[in-house]
This record gives structure tokens, sequence and C-alpha cells, in this order.
């Protein structure tokens, strides 16, 4: 684990945190089944959990700057022209109302409503691997308003409510800047329906396919002139002839492919072209999704497709992040603690892609 010390030793001004941080990583990348403070020291020969306890909470090393490491090797070993940014949420199931953030709310990895906390992430995809970059604490308003609360959790003053969209894309500038490559985006309709968001995207160059809901407001060019629509109206009204079947890509459950139908929307743009994509179940014509899609000139419904399956990619990540790196392992309440945890595991997750894609062994996407 030279290379860890390597990558990550640099931002930590003392021998014991710097050990500490490689051995709290190599655990990570172990086969324990739980990996939090106690199991991790065990694994490093630790008497007590002490020091990684530490490492999570008072030591003083900033996981931004390890994050930052984090694009740089990601950069350099998975960066591509056409990489894609995935953007999506995932929630962490708690017990009492201490842990910085947590609330009642929706998980999406419970599929309902749950006492948790919510990360919004970002997730880059390349042919050469795909991996977690990013990462953000989402905070309830009803933390927000409630700073006393907020200084409990060790959460700075200056961290203001922010919607899940505007982390999305102040991560996805932040990756942008710090020069990961990236032609695409794209993320489920809790993004797609966010205006603020897709003008952010564009302003930055980057094309994208985002999912809307079926009662998004669709501004379609009729006889010169902006008419307002549905999504699913707009979709529905598209003649027969104008589905195509084409594949999303390859799942666990096999090809993904479905029906696709697109119709052009907004009107003459400056550069790019903005598309409504439909997706239709080939075995039930009532399941539909709808997409609005940012894209180069003339760009191919085949693309558009292939950006709309890219989504999946991130559930991945979710996966093997917490089967295999313990993405959701940790016992930490503080808001530092979260960050810390959550960045190493990132990072640990990255090293383990990277060996897989020297190796040529990519797992499987998700099915849908």
């Amino acid at each position: 684990m030279a290379e860890i010390d390597k990558l990550i030793g640099h931002r930590f001004a003392r021998s014991e945190p710097r050990r500490n941080a490689v051995g709290y990583v190599r655990g990570l990348l172990t086969d324990e089944e739980r990996k939090n403070s106690w199991t991790l020291s065990e694994r490093a020969g630790h008497r007590t959990p002490d020091g990684m306890q530490r490492l999570l909470s008072t030591t003083d090393w900033d996981p931004d700057a390890v994050r930052d490491d984090l694009f740089s090797y990601v950069n350099r070993h998975l960066g591509d022209p056409d990489g894609v940014l995935i953007v999506d949420e995932t929630g962490f199931l708690k017990k009492g109302t201490a842990s910085a953030g947590v609330a009642r709310q929706y998980s999406g990895t419970a599929g309902r409503v749950e006492n948790c906390q919510i990360g919004v992430f970002l997730t880059y995809s390349t042919p050469a691997g795909r991996t977690l970059l990013d990462r953000e604490l989402y905070l309830p308003k009803t933390w927000a308003d409630d700073r006393e609360r907020c200084a409990s959790a060790g959460i700075p003053e200056t961290r203001e409510f922010a919607t899940k969209p505007v982390l999305a894309a102040d991560m996805i500038e932040r990756a942008l800047e710090a020069g990961i490559p990236a032609r695409w985006a794209t993320g489920d309709a809790v993004y797609g329906q966010h205006t603020g968001l897709r003008r952010r995207l564009e302003a930055k160059g980057l094309h994208y396919v985002l999912a809307v809901p079926m009662n998004q407001n669709i501004i379609a060019p009729t006889a010169g002139i902006g008419e307002q629509w549905r999504a699913d109206k707009l979709i529905a009204s598209l003649r027969a002839n104008a589905w195509r079947s084409r594949s999303a890509g390859a799942g666990t459950k096999g090809d993904r492919r479905y029906s696709w139908a697109r119709t052009r929307i907004n009107g003459p743009a400056e550069t790019g072209e903005h598309w409504l994509l439909g997706r239709r179940s080939l075995k039930d014509p009532t399941d539909l999704a709808y997409y609005i899609c940012y894209g180069p000139n003339r760009v191919s419904l085949a693309e558009l497709v292939r950006i709309a399956g890219a989504r999946w990619a991130i559930e991945e990540t979710f996966q093997t992040s917490k089967g295999e790196t313990g993405l959701d392992h940790y016992q930490v309440r503080q808001y530092t603690g979260w960050y810390r945890h959550i960045t190493l595991s990132m990072f640990a997750h990255a090293f383990l892609t990277v060996i897989r894609s020297k190796k040529g062994a990519l797992p499987p996407e998700p099915g849908n």
C-alpha cells in the first residue's frame, strides 16, 4: 500500500495520522464484513480504536484537499474526453437525531421515508472505469435554520441550505475546474427538472441527458412560435414511426433495450441542440420515461440513448462502494467525520477501480 501513502500521505503533517489514514484506506480495501473504526483498528494492529477515531474527528487534515487528490488520481488513470459526469443521491439509515443532517426524509436506498442522512454524489464514468468523484451531505432546511443544532453537530456557520440540484451543480463545476475531462452529464428527475442546474451545465459547455417528470413543462417550437407542452403530452403527439428500438447498454439482466423517440424543443440555440427524449418499455407501452437533452449539433439518437443509459453507472458505484469499501459503514455523528470517512472510502473505491481497469475487469452495470 505504498502507493496510498504517496497519494494522500502529504496531506498529514504528522507521522501518526499519516499511518492511520493509510491504514484506514488499507482496511477499507479488505474483506472485513464491517469497516468502522473498531474493525479497521484491529486490522491495523491497534489495541484500541482511539487513533482511527481521532483521524475522523480531531486530527488536523482537510478532506477536501484529499478529494482534490482524488480528482488528480482519477484523471490520470481513468480520464477521457468523452467522460460522463453522473449525479444522484443515496441514503444512510441512522438512529436518533444527533447525526449531522439526519431527518425523516425519503431515501431511494430504502424506497420510503426513513430517519437517515442523504449524501449527494458525483460519479465519473469512462470506458476505463467508473468511480465516485465528489460528495456533499444534504442539509435539510430544518437543520440549516437551527444554528444551535448545527453547532452541536460541527456544521460550519458558513454552511447554508442548498437544494440537491445546487449541490450537484457545485460538484460538477468543481470537477470541471479541476481539469476532469467530460463531455456529458446525466441524472434523474430530481436534477433534470431544475432549470438552474441545466443552465449552469450549458454555461460550462457541458452537454446533458437529464430525466424529467412526466408533467415537466416544455417549450416546443410551433410554426416559429414557442408553445408550452407537458413532456408526456408532447411525446404522445409524435407519430408511431418516430419510435426506434435502441439499446441503453448491457446490464446484469442482459441488453437494456427500449423504444425511443425524440423531438426538438426550445427553438434555435446559438450552440448545440435541445431535445425532448422519450423512452418506452417494449413489454409495457404505458411504462414511459422522459429526458431533456442538450447535445452537439446533429447529435444522433443512439448517442442520446447511450448517455441516458450511462446514468446506471452511479447505481453500480453505490453498490460496490457500500459492499467493498465501506461507504455506509461509518459510526460518526459529526459533520467533519462524515466527510472524512466518505472521502477515504471514495479514494479506496477509485483505487480498486483503477486496479480493475488495468486488469481489464469492470463490473457489469446493474439492471434496470
